[in-house]
């Protein structure tokens, strides 16, 4: 042998082989799912224009809160914006459908709701929408959990859950 080679075990090869092509493997069928899927924001992918947020119909400081629709469920329209979410306080009923509708003003939020299902991404340009039921009564804190600045620790809001009347 001379002095510059590498001499590396058969069962190496192998296995050097073997995770490479699981790689290659996870890789191809990331790239399936992305083109198949077309890779989209979260949510229900409908397109706003962020800088005239303010100015629609919907998300209007006025038309924003919670409204009981039809058929019983609440949907509840929010915004997102550097460093709190509008409106700060959200009563609903427990056991009830609540459809939220939020939408970012400037840049990247995320929304969860400890102790619920209640989770998004709200990008900005997108409306994000969850549909869920809170199980149980009480004051739930609603917190970002993308870092959107130097404020960040200090956006959240509350979900108030009331018993039913």
């Amino acid at each position: 042998m001379s002095g510059n080679s590498i001499h590396i075990d058969p069962l190496e090869k192998k296995w050097i082989w073997a995770v490479s092509a699981i790689v290659v493997l996870t890789w191809i069928v990331q790239l399936y799912y992305a083109v198949a899927d077309s890779i989209h924001p979260p949510s229900n992918v409908e397109v706003i224009d962020s800088a005239k947020l303010h100015m629609t119909e919907e998300f209007a400081e006025e038309n924003l809160g919670v409204k009981q629709e039809a058929d019983g469920s609440y949907t509840v329209t929010m915004v997102a914006a550097r460093y709190g979410f509008y409106p700060p306080l959200i009563e609903v009923p427990v056991d009830t459908t609540v459809k939220l509708r939020i939408a970012s003003f400037d840049v990247l939020h995320g929304l969860h709701v400890p102790g619920s299902n209640m989770a998004t991404m709200v990008v900005p340009g997108y409306v994000s929408e969850v549909t869920t039921a809170f199980t149980k009564t009480g004051d739930f804190p609603m917190i970002c959990n993308e870092f959107c600045g130097l404020g960040h620790d200090y956006m959240y809001s509350k979900v108030r859950v009331l018993a039913k009347q």
